[in-house]
Parts: C-alpha cells; structure tokens; sequence
C-alpha cells in the first residue's frame, strides 16, 4: 500500500539506504488483516477513493469510513474534515520556533494521519518521514497523500525503538503529544536525540503542570479520561529531563491552556472529546481533579 520504491528512494536520499532491509518486512506485517480486525473495511475504502472520479459524495463516505480523525481539518477532493482537533492553532503556535525547514529532512515521531507531516512539507522540508504505531492514522494519511500525490512525506506504523540503530541522520525531529504517554520519558528524549545529526533541532510538545518547583505528578488512574498518561512535569522538570538527555539551547516557545475551541467532537470523530473529560463546574480541573490540560512546546539543539 505504501510505494515501496518511492520510500527507499526517499531513505536513500537521507542517507539511510540500509532501512529498507530491516523495516518493509514489518512494515508490510502491519498492512494485514492480522494486525487489526478492520484493517479490510479501510483497505476498502481506500480502494473506493480511488475509483471515485471527483465524486464529493463518495468520497466523504469513504472518508467516514476511516473515522475517527482527530487530527485535521484537511481538504480532500473538496471534502472538509473537521478533525477533533483543530491542529492548524497549534501548528501556527510552532511554525515560527523552527529553523527553517527549507531543505531539511525530518522526523515527525508520532504524526498521527500526517497532518503535521504536510504542513512541514508545504513549509518546505525536503523530506518528512512520519511514524506511529495506529494503523488507522496510516490508512487515514494513504486517503490524504492519494489526492496529494507527494512521495517525499510518508507516515509509517512503526513506533520510535523500531527504527534502526543508524538514524541520526535527520536535521529535524519533531515529537509533539507523545512524551507523556512513555512509561520513561527521558528514555524516549535519548531515542529523540539518536535521530538527529548534530546541530539537530528537536521541537517538543507535551503536557505540563503548574508549579515553579521542579517535579513531575503521576496520575493513579486517568487524567482527562485517558489511561495511558504516566508522568506530568512542571516546566522546571521538563527541561532538567532535557538537559539530562543531553540537549542544549532549550527554548520554551509556547505554554497554552487546551479549549474546546481546540479540541472538541465533531461528526469526523463522534466520540467523547475534552468537554466530557473537564469538570462541569469548575472546567480549570479535570474530572478527577488535575489541573486542565496544558500544553508547552520547547525546542533543543543536538550538540
């Protein structure tokens, strides 16, 4: 489903020629009915796309097929998707943080359906290669890229130890709405870190806590409705976890409190969204009582 060809190619270009080797037998595991009961029903609709000839209709039937999105809103073959979130605000709090991305080839850990992905593109990037471990959000980038046709972005189901020893060849790694789901966060910074060349430009965006100590809060349970969050630092906690890693020239681009304008249901993902997860009289807490979701996003220099 992915172009094989036009993958290696693109590796060859980073100068990662030896990855094809290692990584297409898995990634072709993960492209199977095996990996997941309905990866057949979003083969389908993949395949209707591209009998559709235009058709506004059958796209946006396809397309629901492969709900739910959450990241987004994306125009395709003039269909709107209004994703859970609205991903173009917290773009346009990133994109004037980045050295800019002209030429750069990048690492997008974690890209969801890409939609970061092919903003880097537009913005520039030579190459983006987008990983993350749900199948849909590959199957959901496979719908977008049909219309687009860019064979210099891809986003692969691999998840970041999965990627070969030899990687530091990216001059950017962006690693946005993952460090809080790593049982060890600074293990995940190292394995950031491996990515980059020297001189390499990480961007970072995570949840935090407020608090001027340095500390980092585990919730027992849930936090904002969602199981797998293991650690919440404060600002002074994150950049100590940074700097531990190894990264110098740490900037603290942008701290900002999640609304609903940002996140919230739509019929592209009709599930319960951050309303349902903050408490209905005071929404400055969370249903179990954390501070609402903050997020910060922090570049670091690769020395």
């Amino acid at each position: 489903m992915i172009d094989r060809d036009a993958l290696a190619d693109c590796l060859a270009s980073i100068g990662l020629a030896e990855w094809p080797d290692e990584l297409f037998p898995l990634i072709a595991s993960r492209f199977s009915p095996s990996a997941h009961g309905d990866f057949d029903d979003w083969k389908s609709a993949l395949e209707t796309l591209t009998r559709c000839n235009g058709d506004s209709d059958e796209i946006r039937a396809s397309l629901l097929q492969l709900s739910p999105w959450r990241k987004g809103p994306f125009d395709i073959g003039g269909v709107t998707v209004d994703a859970e979130w609205r991903s173009d605000l917290k773009w346009a709090r990133v994109v004037d943080s980045l050295e800019p991305l002209d030429g750069r080839n990048v690492l997008d850990v974690g890209s969801g359906n890409g939609y970061y992905a092919l903003r880097m593109r537009e913005a520039g990037a030579n190459s983006v290669i987008g990983i993350d471990p749900t199948l849909l959000y590959t199957m959901q980038f496979l719908a977008v890229n049909h219309f687009i046709n860019d064979n210099s972005v891809f986003v692969l189901p691999l998840r970041l130890y999965e990627l070969p020893d030899d990687c530091g060849k990216f001059d950017t790694t962006f690693s946005m709405g993952v460090l809080y789901h790593q049982h060890s966060p600074i293990d995940h910074l190292r394995q950031l870190r491996r990515t980059l060349r020297p001189n390499g430009q990480l961007v970072l965006e995570t949840l935090f806590v407020p608090g001027e100590e340095s500390y980092a809060c585990t919730p027992s349970e849930r936090y904002a409705r969602m199981k797998n969050v293991w650690l919440l630092p404060t600002v002074s906690e994150l950049t100590t976890w940074l700097t531990r890693s190894g990264f110098r020239d740490l900037r603290v681009v942008d701290e900002t409190r999640t609304t609903s304008d940002e996140q919230r249901t739509t019929p592209w993902m009709t599930f319960e969204s951050l309303a349902e997860a903050l408490d209905p009289v005071d929404p400055m807490r969370t249903v179990e009582g954390w501070p609402a979701p903050r997020r910060i996003i922090v570049t670091a220099v690769k020395p």
